[in-house]
């Protein structure tokens, strides 16, 4: 078991083109850390600079209190599960996760009690004499892990493991990844651009753009408090509705006027931008699809807009709406809320209200980006 701490860490490739500026993030041991972002981010080249597979142009890699700049990745005591598998397809699977243990030279006895206990563990016994061409997508993901497991290394590295795989054995790998952690209690960095993946692994969230860490924080503070506008965006599906609009302070209260409406900043939200100093201002207003409801009809805090597409998701609608301005919002309602008239009302054109929950509104600079509260 092992913590990892990156100090200023960067990568400048040779067209003097920089995928990672100065990263800095301390890992707990047995802390199970995911970096996400979108493509190109940078993500997959930290972890390639923390396996050894990348050079590092500037900064530090510490595991367990050693700098492993200089040290081969068979050095580092790190096991790799690659996005493509990289399994040996002329060897049987239980050859594939033994290989490494041979190359150590470890007694026979040993690699198959091993072997075996990964096995078991994955759920693929019964697949140890098959040869990688003879598995499914998920069978042979299972055998890349267990290939990594066996080697007890201190730090597990996964490079977009689930990338290959459809949905539903997305779903279900997430799930085994889950209950894998907490078998083999040990330090886990994840990489993946699905912010699905990210919410429901890790213990705190690496959020990248461009090379640089946008925030760090639990699944809970990257949704609730997005330090700014791209972590708003990126975090939650659908993701969160942004629009330009007033903040007005008034007799202590706090009111925002989009698209003409009057609507209150109640709760833990207004309580915060008076701590902070906020006074009235030009901001982006953030609001999550899911705290956009419907209204009866026009009053002062309701905004008209119409019906463009409706997602019949099963338990929820999703539906996209446009205001009299073509801003384009989404508005998540539980199928529960509507009775069954309503829900086949739901048709392109239809004239809606909606309004907005005032205590969990966003705040956002209109120049920097930056929340006002969280930033």
């Amino acid at each position: 078991m092992a913590s990892v701490k990156l100090t200023n860490v960067k990568k400048v490739y040779d067209n003097n083109v920089t995928a990672v500026h100065d990263f800095n993030l301390d890992i707990k041991d047995k802390e199970f850390v995911v970096f996400v972002g979108p493509s190109g981010c940078g993500k997959s080249t930290t972890l390639r600079m923390i396996a050894g597979l990348e050079d590092i142009s500037g900064g530090t890699v510490e595991i367990d209190g050693v700098v492993v700049n200089d040290l081969q990745p068979k050095d580092r005591d790190i096991a790799m599960v690659f996005q493509n598998y990289a399994l040996y397809p002329h060897m049987t699977v239980y050859n594939n996760i033994a290989f490494s243990l041979r190359l150590k030279k470890m007694p026979e006895e040993e690699i198959y009690e091993r072997v075996s206990n990964a096995a078991e563990t994955l759920g693929i016994t019964q697949y140890l004499t098959r040869k990688p061409r003879a598995l499914s997508g998920g069978q042979r993901q299972r055998v890349a892990i267990g290939r990594a497991m066996v080697r007890n290394a201190k730090v597990f590295l996964m490079d977009e493991p689930l990338s290959n795989l459809d949905a539903k054995l997305r779903n279900q790998m997430r799930a085994e990844i889950i209950l894998l952690r907490q078998k083999l209690d040990t330090t886990f960095i994840y990489v993946t651009h699905d912010q699905t993946e990210a919410m429901t692994l890790g213990d705190r969230i690496v959020i990248m753009r461009d090379g640089l860490i946008e925030q760090v924080g639990t699944p809970t503070e990257v949704f609730e408090m997005p330090r700014n506008i791209f972590v708003a965006e990126f975090i939650g599906a659908p993701k969160m509705n942004m629009m330009e609009t007033t903040l007005e302070k008034e007799g202590g209260k706090y009111y925002v006027r989009p698209f003409g409406a009057r609507i209150e900043v109640d709760g833990d939200k207004a309580q915060e931008l008076a701590a902070k100093g906020v006074g009235s201002r030009p901001v982006v207003l953030g609001v999550r699809p899911e705290h956009i409801v419907l209204a009866d009809g026009p009053s002062e805090n309701a905004i008209p807009c119409k019906l463009e597409v409706n997602e019949m998701m099963g338990s929820e609608l999703h539906l996209h709406v446009y205001t009299e301005d073509e801003t384009r919002l989404i508005v998540r309602v539980p199928t529960i809320n509507l009775s069954l008239d309503q829900r086949k009302g739901m048709s392109y054109g239809k004239q809606l209200y909606i309004t907005f929950e005032g205590k969990v509104m966003h705040f956002f600079d209109k120049e920097s980006g930056l929340n006002l509260i969280y930033a």
